[in-house]
C-alpha cells in the first residue's frame, strides 16, 4: 500500500500523461497546469512519489524525476541565478530527499540516472551542511554486494557530485571513499566493467580536486594523496596489463578512465609517483601496442566494429577513437612532465614508430573524404579534432622534449615505415600506401619544426627522405591512390626548401596539370596547396607559358566549388595572379567579373567574401590593373552605397569593405575617381544607418579616404567647408553615449586619421572633442574600444607638447560623470588598461606619453589615487562563495607611482621577449613605416631614434627587438604609415627617459620607486646600472 495512488497524484499523473499527447492543444494545457500546479506548496514531493512510485509506467516516472530537476533548479534556493519564487519549505525539502535517496537503487538505468541528477542539484545546496546524511547513506549503498543497484545509483551520484567537490569535503571524504572504490575496482569477478569505470570516474575528480589544492596546501594534500598512491597504481597496472579487446567499448572505456586518473597523478603528484610509476610503464607500453593492433582491425582496414560516434547511457562517447586519443594525451603528459619525461628515453624510437601506425587514414575517412571534399579540407586544416590531429600533437612534443633525440627518432622511423612499406607493396598488399601517406603526414605535420633545427645534417636528410619518398611514388595514378597522391603535393610544398630545383619544378608542373584533369576531389586539394606555396617562389619566366592554362582551369574550378574548398582555390587563385605578374592585365578582365560575382554571392560570409576581396587586390597591385578594376567596380558599387535602403542584408557592408581595399595604397587620382563616387554615400550611411556592421566599415572607410586622399579630401570638394564639418559629424555621431559600443567600434583610428591630417581643423574643435571622447570611454562596453579611445588622448598628449601641461589643465576643466573631472577619470581608466593595449603603434604611443605625462610633475598627478597590484592571497580553491565574500583586493598607488610601475612593466616585457628570443610573433616588431615628409604639419613629435644608446648587450638585444623589419608586418595599419611617432624605438626612449628622470629629481624618483614591486625595481635598476 507504499505505493497507492491518492487522488492528487493521479491527477499529477494525467497531466504528465497528456504532456506526452500527440495533440498540439491537449499538450500545451498539459504543461501550462503543470507550471502552475509548480507554484503549489507540495509540488516537488508530488512528483517525488511519482518518481519513486516503482509500480507507475517507466516513461512517466523518468519524467516526473526531470521535472523535480527544474524544479530544483527554479523553486530550491533564493538567491540563485535561476531562483522564482515560491521557494521550497523545509518540511517538504526533507521528504523530497528522503524519496530520492530511497529510489537510487532501482533497477531502471535511466530512472537511476535522472534521479541522481535531482539528488546532485540538490546537493548542490544542500551538502554537506543541510544533508549531512547524504554521503554516510552512498558510501553504505556502495559497500552492500547485495544490492547491485544500489551500487549503480550510488557510483552514478557520486559521480554527478564529484564535480562539485571542495577543499572542504574532499580531504575528509578520500580517507573513506576510496577505499570503497579500491574495492569495486579490484574485483570484476562482482562488479561489472561499468562499476568499474564509474568508480574510476569518482577517484579521477576527487584526485584533480586535490591537484588544485596541492599548491596552497601541499603538506595536507600530500598527507592524503601517498597512502592511496601504490594500491591505486598497482591497480591500473592490473587493468593496463591485459591487452585490449577488439569490439569491446567497455573495456576501452575502463582504460580511459585509467588514462585520467594517472594524468591526475602525473600533473599534480609527480613527485610522488616518480618511483611507483615504474610499475605502470610496461602495462601501458602493453596497452599502447595491443591497441594498435585492434585499431588496425577496427578503424583503419573497417574489418571491425570500432563504435564511431557511438554513446553509453551516461553520454559517454565509447568509440575506439576517443580511446586512442586519451592514450596519447597521457603520454603527451608524461613527456610534458619535467621529472617522467625520462620515461620513455630509451623507447622513444619506438613510440614515434608505433605513434605514426597510428595516423594511418581510417577506411571511415577515406570514405567521407572521397564523398565530401569539403570534410577533406575541414579535417586537413585540423578543424576537427582526431586520432590523427592527436598524435601528430605528441609527436610534436617528443621533437620539443627530446631535442635532437626526437628528430631523429621521427627520420628513422619514417625510414623504417617507408622500407616496410616498399616490401608490402612488392608483396602485393593492397593497404600499403596508408602507412606511406601516415607518413608524410607525419612529416609535413612536423616540417617547421623539423627544418628550424640548426643542424644542416638533419635538414639535409629530412630533404633526402622526403625527395626519396616522393620520387618513389611519383608515377602513381591519381585515381589509384588519390590520398597519397594529394599528400605528395602538400608534402612538396612543405619541404621546398630542401628539395632539389628539378624535383620542385618536376611537381610545380604536375599541380598545374592535375587542376586541368578530372581527378578526385582530394588531389586537387592537394595540388592547389601545393600551387599556393610554389608560385610565389617559382622562377617566372618558366612558369610563364602555364599560367593564362593555369588561369582557366582554376576559374572552372571556382565555379565547381562548395564553401570549403572556395577558400582554398581563391588562396591559389591569389598566389597565380601575384605569380603572373604581367600577365595579370591580360586576364584581368577575365578573372575579374568571376571574382567579383563570387564576392557578390558570398558578401555576407565573412571568410569567403575577405577571400574574394584580397584576390581582387592582388589583382589591384598587378602592373597595369588598378584602373580597369576600379572602372568595373565603381559602376556597380556605387548605386548599393548610395541607395543602402535598397540592398540584401550584408551587400552595403561589404560593398564598404570593397571600397577600403581600393582605397589603400592607391595613388591620389585612383583616390579622387573613387572620393567622386563613393565619398558623399559613405558619410550619409555613418550618419543614417542603424546596422553596426555597416557603420563600422563605413567608419573604417572614411579613415582609409583620410589617409589616402590627406588634403585632397578637402580640396576634391566643390564646399570644404561642409566636407569639414561633415566629418565632424560623423565624429559626433561615433562618439555619441547612446550609440551601442559595437557601432563606435572603429572611432579611435577614424579621429586619429583626423587630428594627424587636419591638425589645424581640428584645433579650434579639441575641448569639444576631448568633452565627447570622456562620454563616450564612460558608456563603452567593449573593450577595445575603450583601449583604442586612450590611443587618441595618447596622441594628444603628444600633439601638446612640449605645452603638456596645459592639455592636463584642460582635461581637468572638463567634468566627468561620478569622477572629480576629466583627467582623473582618464587616467584611472588609462592606467588600468594600459596592459591589455594591442599593437606595437598603439603600445608606442601610450606608453610614451605616460613618460610625458609624468615628466609635467604635475600637481593633479600626486592628487589621483589609482589602482596598483592585487594583494596576495593564500586561500585554497576560489569557490563561488569564496569569491562573493572575499573579493579581489587592489594595493592603491599615486598616478605617478603608476605610471612608473607600467614603464618598468614595459621594459619588463621586452627584456622576456628578448629572453625569448620570440621576435617573430613580438607585437613590439618595429613597424617600417618608410620616409615620411619633414614638413608634416605636427606641432611636436619624438625624435625617431635615441642619440643616447645603451653600451651593453642586453640593452642592444632589447633595441633589436624594435627593429627588425617584419614584410611590412603591419601594412594595412594605416595609423603606422601615417604618424612620425611610429619610428620610435621604445626599447632606447625607455632607457632615455627613465635614466633622465632620475637625474632630474632624485628625490621624487626615489619615493616613486618604493611603490614597484621587486621586478619592477629589478627592471629599473637594470638600466640605471648601464
Amino acid at each position: 500500500m507504499a505505493n497507492a495512488v491518492d487522488q492528487d497524484q493521479q491527477w499529477l499523473l494525467n497531466f504528465l500523461s497528456a504532456t506526452l499527447d500527440s495533440n498540439h492543444e491537449v499538450r500545451s494545457f498539459a504543461e501550462a497546469s503543470l507550471n502552475q500546479a509548480s507554484l503549489q506548496p507540495g509540488f516537488g514531493s508530488a512528483l517525488s512519489k511519482v518518481a519513486a512510485n516503482r509500480e507507475l509506467p517507466l516513461g512517466l516516472r523518468q519524467l516526473a524525476a526531470v521535472l523535480l530537476k527544474q524544479f530544483v533548479k527554479k523553486h530550491w534556493q533564493e538567491g540563485e541565478d535561476s531562483f522564482e519564487l515560491p521557494v521550497v519549505s523545509f518540511e517538504e525539502k526533507v521528504v523530497i530527499r528522503s524519496l530520492l535517496l530511497a529510489t537510487l537503487d532501482d533497477s531502471h538505468r535511466k530512472i537511476c540516472t535522472a534521479i541522481s541528477m535531482a539528488v546532485a542539484s540538490i546537493a548542490v545546496h544542500d551538502w554537506p551542511e543541510c544533508w549531512p546524511d547524504l554521503l554516510p547513506f552512498l558510501l553504505r549503498l556502495i559497500n552492500d554486494q547485495s544490492n547491485m543497484n544500489g551500487v549503480h545509483g550510488a557510483l552514478r551520484c557520486l559521480a554527478l557530485l564529484s564535480g562539485d567537490l571542495d577543499d572542504k569535503t574532499v580531504p575528509t571524504l578520500i580517507p573513506a571513499l576510496y577505499p570503497c572504490l579500491l574495492t569495486i575496482v579490484s574485483t570484476p569477478q562482482i562488479y561489472d566493467t561499468y562499476l568499474r569505470s564509474k568508480a574510476l570516474s569518482i577517484i579521477y575528480s576527487c584526485t584533480s580536486v586535490l591537484g588544485t589544492m596541492s599548491g596552497v596546501y601541499k603538506t595536507e594534500t600530500n598527507s592524503v594523496i601517498i597512502p592511496t598512491v601504490k594500491p591505486w597504481m598497482d591497480q591500473f597496472a592490473i587493468i593496463l596489463e591485459v591487452p585490449v579487446q577488439s569490439q569491446n567499448p567497455d573495456d576501452w572505456s575502463m582504460r580511459m578512465e585509467v588514462l585520467k586518473c594517472l594524468s591526475q597523478f602525473v600533473q599534480n603528484f609527480s613527485c610522488l609517483i616518480e618511483d611507483e610509476l615504474k610499475c605502470i610503464v610496461r602495462p601501458l607500453w602493453n596497452t599502447f601496442v595491443s591497441s594498435l593492433k585492434v585499431y588496425e582491425r577496427s578503424s583503419i582496414e573497417g574489418a571491425e566494429d570500432s563504435y564511431e560516434g557511438r554513446y553509453d547511457s551516461d553520454g559517454a562517447e565509447k568509440s575506439l577513437d576517443s580511446f586512442v586519443i586519451q592514450l596519447f594525451e597521457f603520454l603527451l603528459t608524461i613527456i610534458g612532465s619535467a621529472k617522467l619525461v625520462k620515461v620513455f628515453v630509451n623507447n622513444v624510437e619506438e613510440l614515434v614508430y608505433y605513434t605514426i601506425a597510428f595516423l594511418q587514414i581510417t577506411e571511415q575517412q577515406a570514405h567521407t573524404w572521397s564523398m565530401d571534399a569539403n570534410e577533406f579540407v575541414a579535417d586537413e586544416d585540423d578543424n576537427t579534432y582526431s586520432c590523427r590531429v592527436s598524435g601528430a600533437i605528441l609527436l610534436e612534443e617528443v621533437v620539443n622534449y627530446y631535442g635532437p633525440e626526437g628528430t631523429h627518432a621521427i627520420i628513422n622511423a619514417a625510414k623504417q615505415h617507408f622500407s616496410e612499406s616498399l616490401h608490402a607493396r612488392a608483396s602485393g598488399s593492397r593497404s600499403w600506401w596508408r602507412i606511406r601517406e601516415a607518413t608524410l603526414f607525419v612529416l609535413g605535420s612536423l616540417s617547421e619544426q623539423l627544418l628550424e633545427t640548426e643542424s644542416r645534417f638533419i635538414a639535409s636528410s629530412m630533404g633526402n627522405l622526403v625527395e626519396q619518398i616522393i620520387t618513389e611514388d611519383s608515377g602513381i595514378g591519381p585515381h589509384e591512390y588519390p590520398f597519397l597522391y594529394a599528400r605528395i603535393f602538400t608534402s612538396v610544398s612543405r619541404f621546398s626548401s630542401v628539395i632539389s630545383s628539378g624535383v620542385l619544378q618536376h611537381f610545380l608542373y604536375a599541380a598545374m596539370k592535375t587542376i586541368a584533369m578530372d581527378v578526385p576531389p582530394p588531389v586537387k586539394v592537394g595540388a592547389c596547396r601545393a600551387l599556393s606555396h610554389l608560385l610565389p617562389e617559382a622562377n617566372k619566366e618558366i612558369i610563364q607559358p602555364q599560367m593564362l592554362g593555369l588561369f582557366s582551369s582554376l576559374t572552372e574550378l571556382l565555379n565547381q566549388a562548395s564553401d570549403e574548398t572556395m577558400h582554398l582555390i581563391l588562396e591559389t587563385l591569389q598566389a597565380a595572379i601575384r605569380a603572373g605578374h604581367e600577365l595579370s592585365a591580360l586576364i584581368e578582365p577575365i578573372i575579374s567579373p568571376v571574382i567579383l560575382n563570387v564576392w557578390a554571392l558570398h558578401v555576407s560570409d565573412p571568410f569567403i567574401g575577405i577571400d574574394a576581396i584580397e584576390v581582387l587586390e592582388a589583382i589591384k597591385n598587378a602592373p597595369g590593373c588598378i584602373h580597369p578594376l576600379i572602372s568595373r567596380i565603381l559602376p556597380y558599387i556605387g548605386p548599393v552605397l548610395n541607395e543602402p535602403q535598397q540592398q540584401s542584408d550584408g551587400l552595403v557592408a561589404g560593398s564598404l569593405d570593397l571600397v577600403t581595399m581600393l582605397l589603400k595604397n592607391a595613388p591620389a587620382d585612383v583616390v579622387k575617381v573613387i572620393y567622386d563616387v563613393c565619398f558623399n554615400a559613405v558619410i550619409r550611411i555613418v550618419l543614417q544607418s542603424d546596422d553596426h556592421s555597416e557603420i563600422q566599415n563605413a567608419t573604417e572607410c572614411l579613415a582609409a579616404f583620410i589617409s589616402w586622399g590627406r588634403e585632397g579630401v578637402l580640396a576634391w570638394s566643390s564646399d570644404s567647408g561642409f566636407t569639414m564639418r561633415s566629418l565632424l559629424d560623423v565624429a559626433s555621431r561615433l562618439l555619441d553615449p547612446n550609440l551601442e559600443s559595437s557601432g563606435s567600434l572603429f572611432v579611435g583610428s577614424y579621429i586619429l586619421q583626423l587630428v594627424l591630417h587636419f591638425p589645424s581643423q581640428m584645433a579650434p574643435h579639441l575641448r569639444h572633442l576631448v568633452a565627447a571622447l570622456v562620454r563616450r570611454m564612460q558608456s563603452v562596453k567593449i573593450a577595445g574600444l575603450k583601449s583604442s579611445l586612450i590611443v587618441v588622448f595618447a596622441r594628444l598628449v603628444h600633439m601638446s607638447a612640449p605645452n603638456v601641461g596645459q592639455f592636463i589643465d584642460l582635461l581637468i576643466s572638463i567634468p566627468a560623470e561620478c569622477h572629480e573631472n576629466s583627467f582623473n577619470y582618464v587616467m584611472s581608466e588609462w592606467t588600468k588598461q594600459q596592459g591589455e593595449i594591442q599593437g606595437a603603434y598603439q603600445i608606442k604611443v601610450t606608453t610614451s606619453a605616460l613618460s610625458l605625462l609624468l615628466s609635467t610633475r604635475h600637481a593633479e598627478l600626486q592628487k589621483i589615487n589609482v589602482k596598483g597590484h592585487l594583494f596576495e592571497s593564500s586561500a585554497g580553491i576560489i569557490t563561488r562563495s569564496k569569491a562573493k565574500s572575499a573579493p579581489d583586493q587592489w594595493v592603491m598607488l599615486p598616478l605617478p607611482a603608476k605610471i612608473l610601475a607600467l614603464l618598468a612593466d614595459a621594459l619588463i616585457e621586452i627584456q622576456e621577449q628578448v629572453l625569448a628570443g620570440d621576435d617573430e610573433d613580438s607585437d613590439w616588431e618595429e613597424v617600417q613605416a618608410g620616409e615620411i615628409d619633414g614638413d608634416t604639419d605636427f606641432p611636436y613629435s619624438i625624435s625617431a631614434a635615441s642619440s643616447s644608446r645603451p653600451t651593453y648587450d642586453h640593452l642592444e638585444a632589447m633595441a633589436k627587438v624594435f627593429n627588425e623589419d617584419k614584410e611590412n608586418e603591419y601594412e594595412d595599419d594605416l595609423l603606422s604609415v601615417a604618424d612620425p611617432l611610429n619610428q620610435i624605438n621604445l626599447a632606447n626612449y625607455l632607457v632615455d627617459f627613465v635614466v633622465k628622470f632620475s637625474q632630474s629629481d632624485r628625490q621624487l624618483f626615489d619615493y616613486l620607486f618604493q611603490n614597484l614591486t621587486k621586478a619592477q625595481q629589478k627592471a629599473i635598476q637594470m638600466v640605471l646600472n648601464r
